[in-house]
């Protein structure tokens, strides 16, 4: 019973995270006033990603006696983290790029090519096989995603459809290469997740602030300021998305990869309905179409045979 519990306590907090965070980054890119800028956003993230990461290494072990020679020392695989580092840092201002250029439920949707670029790294790098099956819902997914991206762009202010594509396609081709690449640092070495955690943020906040912050957009920071822009719904976006790592590391824990399939799709479907509630998006019959498309794709390629 207690299993159960658990499993439904994290598909509800999957779905609701993955939705909110969406939708939430969206509308703070909307607001009227000026836009903050996202180097900003990804680093206050990491910030409370290194804080929270930080404080259940306390509660696990009562001190820090120790840490900086975990996460320095020999043994550390420091290098091969910062890589993982930089990568997310970039993805996620991807990210922020594309949900400034595309509607919501259209992010959503087009960001589950992460499945396909998750299974080809994992061919390339991990040596594994997969399905026919598999395959075949990895076909499916690209084509119900090229299906919703023919039809018409968002019409807020200067959107541009094309560069939120480009910026979607960086994300989760960074996303797949680096979840690969993570998964064999985790798989050969004893560190705990948590560990590797306060690595991941540290290793990004660092040269994130450094390049992005003080140097590529140094001159608006000195300008207007590091929190220029900033509403209320800025910070839902960043606290949502500094939780999303827990969210994920409680889903693996408990749940099962139909259960997350399931998530996946409950979200999608929560998104576009914000969309069109709060952003005045429009079904059309293309958007619906490839919708299902990638809907059943992502249910036939999390149900289907496990990789060999």
């Amino acid at each position: 019973i207690l299993n159960l519990a658990m499993k439904m306590v994290s598909l509800v907090t999957l779905v609701f995270q993955s939705s909110m965070h969406v939708i939430m980054l969206r509308y703070s890119r909307l607001v009227p006033g000026p836009k903050y800028l996202a180097s900003t956003a990804v680093v206050m993230s990491e910030v409370m990603k290194l804080f929270i990461a930080l404080s259940i290494y306390f509660y696990e072990h009562r001190s820090f006696n120790g840490v900086s020679q975990q996460l320095f020392g020999p043994e550390s695989k420091k290098w091969h983290m910062l890589l993982v580092a930089l990568l997310y840092f970039v993805q996620n201002n991807a990210q922020y790029i594309a949900l400034t250029h595309l509607e919501a439920a259209t992010f959503q949707i087009t960001n589950q090519l992460k499945l396909f670029t998750t299974a080809y790294f994992a061919v390339i790098m991990l040596n594994r096989s997969l399905s026919p099956s598999k395959w075949l819902a990895l076909v499916i997914l690209f084509i119900g995603v090229c299906l919703i991206n023919l039809g018409p762009g968002p019409s807020h202010g200067d959107a541009n459809p094309a560069v939120g594509l480009v910026a979607v396609a960086v994300s989760c081709g960074i996303s797949g290469f680096a979840a690969a690449w993570f998964e064999k640092v985790l798989k050969s070495s004893n560190q705990s997740i948590t560990l590797r955690n306060i690595q991941l943020a540290l290793f990004s906040l660092v040269p994130g602030f450094l390049f992005a912050v003080c140097v590529v957009d140094g001159q608006q920071v000195r300008k207007n300021g590091f929190f220029h822009g900033y509403t209320i719904w800025t910070w839902f976006a960043i606290i949502l998305q500094a939780f999303g790592g827990l969210v994920v590391a409680a889903v693996v824990k408990y749940a099962d990869s139909i259960l997350k399939g399931f998530a996946t799709s409950l979200s999608i479907m929560l998104s576009s309905l914000a969309s069109v509630w709060l952003f005045d998006f429009k079904l059309s019959r293309q958007f619906i179409i490839g919708t299902m498309l990638v809907l059943y794709a992502t249910k036939q390629y999390m149900s289907g045979d496990n990789t060999e």
